[in-house]
């Protein structure tokens, strides 16, 4: 069986192609700058080098149709048609509290999807278009959908409710939802296996860290608490996002700056995080080079970060009554050991302790704690792809 993983931005389009017989990835690839000048296809055929196709892609539809050309290409296609492809699962950033897994994607399904654009009006409105694309180009393949937000449902009451009046949940599904569920699931799967334990009866916080970044506390498989909240600005300082902050500090902007909503939310999203403490740049690269070269404005994003992370951890082994194992994830808790190292100082008293030999790697899947380390920590490489491969295979295999 062949699964097509796609996941729509609002003008990026991501792909795997895997054959979920060994789960190899046939082909992949990235579409930039969809309805924008200079959009392009940038494929890649396992095997052989990536091809570059620059061609204009007015939208997601003409997009999705260059992707399955590509698919189907006799110099770098990985099938011979389109008959080769026998499902497609969709990321979905927001499902709300309508989805609590993965569905085979419906007319009603889409439209409980739509009434989901209020709580991630960035995200899901480009993850519908996509269904929507797919669906014209290939209406006889069955589709699934599989939500960043559905392995969190399993967080208790007093996790995700907000302490704000109660018919604001009721009415409005004001609460914790969390993101980055699939890369959170799959890399807690992953540790287990690693470390030929069941996943009942462990304590393990995830630490997905990228531009966009997550933590979450996972107790016996299952999502405990996690950082981002109803949207994904809460939480750890990140890229551009401001994460936790005071809430007054909102009202404050709006009644002395004179801001509008809509300025006040694209300083929050767009132009805080280490991007604006630093004021050098949302790249963690491009900090930690200015830090090297004495810019204190660099050091402090970066002790910022890793303080927060380093706080969240601390609560959740509080929260949980205890922890297990640490894993790091995503673009720079896969490449940074910096980070890595600097986020662990201070928490020996947990009974974490890096071995700094075995932290000296980048995207690979290890244990970086020391032999006697009483709580393990691991970095693993995220798999977000084949665990919506998986979830579209055995919906679709019905």
């Amino acid at each position: 069986m062949n699964v097509l993983v796609i996941n729509c931005g609002s003008s990026s389009l991501k792909y795997q192609l895997i054959n979920m017989n060994d789960e190899s990835v046939l082909a992949k690839g990235l579409v930039e700058r969809i309805g924008i000048e200079g959009s392009v296809l940038k494929h890649e055929k396992t095997g052989q080098n990536k091809v570059v196709i620059e061609e204009v892609m007015k939208n997601h539809k003409d997009a999705i149709n260059l992707v399955l050309k590509a698919l189907v290409d006799e110099n770098h296609g990985a099938v011979k048609d389109l008959g080769e492809v026998d499902a497609v699962g969709h990321r979905v950033v927001h499902g709300g509290e309508k989805f609590a897994g993965s569905v085979v994607i419906t007319d009603e399904v889409v439209n409980a999807m739509k009434e989901c654009i209020e709580l991630a009006p960035l995200h899901n409105p480009p993850n519908i278009i996509g269904i929507e694309a797919c669906q014209e180009l290939l209406p006889d393949v069955p589709m699934v959908g599989v939500f960043d937000t559905a392995f969190h449902q399993t967080m208790p009451a007093e996790s995700y409710i907000y302490p704000l009046p109660y018919e604001l949940y009721e009415d409005m599904g004001i609460r914790r939802y969390g993101f980055h569920g699939t890369s959170h699931k799959y890399v807690s799967e992953r540790v287990a296996a690693l470390t030929g334990k069941s996943l009942e009866g462990m304590k393990i916080v995830t630490c997905h860290l990228g531009n966009g970044a997550s933590l979450t506390a996972i107790k016996d498989g299952k999502s405990f608490d996690t950082t981002m909240g109803m949207t994904p600005l809460e939480g750890l300082v990140m890229g551009t996002r401001c994460g936790d902050i005071d809430p007054a500090i909102v009202t404050y902007l709006i009644n002395n700056k004179k801001m509008t909503a809509e300025q006040v939310d694209n300083l929050m999203n767009k132009k805080s995080g280490v991007l604006g403490i630093s004021g050098v740049s949302s790249d963690f690269r491009d900090i930690e080079a200015a830090a090297k070269e004495g810019n204190e404005r660099a050091q402090l994003a970066l002790e910022k970060f890793d303080y927060t992370v380093r706080k969240y951890i601390g609560s959740y082994a509080a929260a949980m009554g205890g922890l297990d194992v640490v894993v790091f994830t995503a673009g720079l808790g896969e490449n940074s050991a910096s980070n890595r190292c600097n986020i662990c100082k201070g928490l020996e008293f947990l009974g974490i302790e890096i071995d700094d030999c075995r932290n000296d790697i980048r995207g690979q899947e290890v244990e970086i704690s020391k032999a006697g380390s009483k709580v393990k920590v691991f970095v693993i490489p995220t798999n977000e792809e084949v665990m919506i491969a998986r979830d579209t295979k055995m919906l679709a295999g019905k």
